[in-house]
């Protein structure tokens, strides 16, 4: 995992999950993958948390995964993408291309999330940075991160499954060792998206 301003690209719950899952094997592989993370927070050289404190590390506070949180979403892909300026934790700016807009109904209301890439890197993820209204709340006051691993290239019409039970706080949340993109006003929702990683 990296914690510098640029994609979280190795947290092992982040990526698009397709429609073949059933509801009994992401409940568990869900289970594992926060099992994982809790054991490379707790014992990694690269944890975010300070090594003094990692004695008394007992596990990440998630939300009960709710399947509720696992949306299908509409793609749009633009033909030219966009770059957005986004601020990051210690004060600097860094460019990505807005390169996927998700469109999706949660609780009767539509909402669109941009996907982006950093500017002049080739990774494949899709980084997914968002504000809702639990931000602050229950949840990390700089907003919450998804890394979107899609099968292929998408395209428009493609449809998927985002789903915010794999939701999480970047580094910057336990150290401030660590400097993060902050969401742009564009990946705000007008939602309580409960689900995923909290911090209360």
């Amino acid at each position: 995992m990296s914690g510098v301003a640029g994609l979280i690209s190795v947290d092992p719950v982040a990526r698009v999950v397709t429609d073949t899952d059933t509801p009994e094997g992401w409940a568990d592989r869900l289970r594992d993958n926060r099992a994982e993370k809790d054991r490379f927070f707790s014992e990694h050289r690269q944890s975010p948390i300070p090594p003094e404190e990692r004695d008394d590390f007992s596990g990440l506070i998630y939300f009960d995964p709710d399947p509720a949180y696992r949306v299908a979403a509409a793609v749009t892909v633009p033909d030219d993408p966009d770059t957005v300026e986004m601020e990051t934790t210690d004060g600097r700016t860094v460019p990505y291309r807005r390169v996927v807009t998700f469109t999706f109904e949660l609780d009767g209301e539509s909402h669109d999330l941009h996907g982006y890439r950093r500017e002049g890197e080739d990774e494949e993820s899709i980084f997914v940075p968002f504000r809702d209204k639990t931000t602050g709340q229950e949840t990390y006051e700089g907003g919450r991160y998804m890394d979107l691993e899609p099968e292929r290239e998408l395209t428009d019409c493609d449809r998927v499954t985002v789903d915010f039970n794999l939701a999480y706080a970047p580094f910057c949340a336990y150290s401030e060792t660590f400097a993060c993109p902050l969401p742009p006003a564009e990946n705000w929702l007008e939602a309580a998206i409960e689900a995923g990683e909290r911090v209360r």
